[in-house]
């Protein structure tokens, strides 16, 4: 069976080679070349003149990438009309369907409806908290229109995965058939890294530099490291000497900005994209990870730093409290909230310990054989279910 997946993802073309900034590597795309025959991905796209050092490869065999312009700006717009006839042409040629919640994905499933194929969406976030946190006017003109179109989409949609537990469920109910199940892939982990884990807090001294860190674009603003900016600036005068680390492609002229206004720029290091060989070595050498997102689905970084044992300070955004012990939550942008969380765990070895080892037993729920088992049966589902619709609308056919 041929499948085309759509959605608004960027891949980054380099010598007919694709890369991906860390959603859609080869082992993603691996997931549905092992249930299709075939697998068109239309999406983004951007060419480079050079290799992509900090990107993941996505090329693989049985996987075709399809280009759609980006119309995804006021002065670009206009594109839309060459989009929507690329999307048309890729939605009839194939078998069935799959998109992720998004621009592209929206317009693929249009297409689908009106071409009687089969599909499936993927619900991986909030597009309410997404353009609401955008940052300016146009993101809140769009959020309620964008919000009330997936929630029509997602109801009637025969086969949705949820990327959450309980928070996307609840906000986009539908009725079709309908599993969690999380995009993280964790592989098996060694005890060891618990062990080590207890040891660097063991030998952590707050008089000495703390390392927090993010991992996420820095130049999303609903990623909200500005806040972990601004709560760091209000420890510094309690004593603490922080540096920050950033892990994320991006301009990082905005967050350079807000660490300046509040002092702290000798205590931000942009690391750039990290590569996800490299993610867990990094993760390993923070104190606290910090999730200070306005709009989440489920974060992989979260679930990542769960697995290395890493205690965690993060917003409610989205599916994040599904993951993180409610007392060290905070609400989204109390910057205010965020230093008090940050200043008391600091203050407790023993419950940083706590944390440590409840976050790595945590994690065991997202171990990749278990996931991909799940995901497996529900994809194995929907091939089933595409290729009975298929044959009744050619049996149709053929009747009349």
């Amino acid at each position: 069976m041929k499948l085309l997946f759509a959605h608004d993802h960027i891949f980054y073309k380099y010598n007919n080679e694709y890369y991906s900034n860390g959603s859609f590597p080869k082992h993603v795309l691996l997931r549905y070349t092992d249930v299709f025959d075939e697998v068109k991905f239309i999406s983004r796209q951007e060419s480079v003149h050079q290799q992509i050092q900090k990107m993941s490869l996505s090329t693989t065999e049985h996987v075709k990438f399809i280009k759609v312009p980006n119309f995804k700006s006021i002065n670009k717009f206009y594109k839309i009309l060459e989009a929507r006839k690329i999307i048309e042409k890729e939605v009839a040629d194939a078998d069935c369907v799959i998109a992720r919640s998004s621009s592209i994905g929206s317009i693929a499933i249009e297409y689908a409806i009106k071409k009687n194929k089969p599909y499936a969406i993927e619900v991986v976030g909030c597009p309410w908290d997404a353009l609401w946190n955008y940052g300016n006017l146009a993101g809140k003109i769009l959020a309620p229109l964008s919000c009330l179109k997936l929630k029509k989409i997602v109801k009637s949609a025969p086969y949705v995965l949820y990327v959450t537990n309980k928070f996307l469920q609840k906000r986009y109910p539908t009725n079709g058939t309908n599993i969690s199940c999380s995009n993280v892939k964790i592989e098996f982990i060694d005890e060891q890294v618990l062990i080590n884990r207890i040891d660097k807090i063991h030998k952590l001294k707050t008089s000495n530099k703390i390392i927090l860190g993010t991992a996420a674009a820095i130049d999303v603003k609903f990623k909200g490291q500005e806040y972990v900016i601004e709560a760091i600036s209000k420890l510094a005068k309690e004593g603490y000497d922080f540096e920050y680390q950033l892990a994320g492609n991006g301009d990082d002229s905005y967050l350079k900005s807000i660490a300046e206004k509040f002092g702290v720029i000798d205590k931000i290091v942009f690391l750039g994209a990290v590569p996800q060989n490299k993610i867990v070595q990094w993760i390993d050498n923070i104190d606290i990870y910090i999730q200070p997102s306005k709009q989440e689905g489920l974060p992989r970084a979260v679930i990542e730093s769960m697995s290395r044992a890493c205690p965690i300070i993060a917003s409610n955004a989205g599916g994040i409290p599904e993951l993180v012990e409610e007392k060290h939550i905070f609400k989204k942008g109390n910057c205010n909230e965020l230093s008090t969380k940050i200043n008391s765990l600091l203050s407790d070895k023993e419950e940083m310990k706590n944390q440590a080892i409840r976050n790595f037993n945590k994690s065991r729920d997202y171990y990749h054989e278990k996931l991909d088992m799940r995901r497996n049966d529900f994809l194995n589902e929907f091939k089933t279910y595409s290729m009975d619709v298929n044959k009744k609308y050619v049996d149709k056919l053929m009747d009349n």
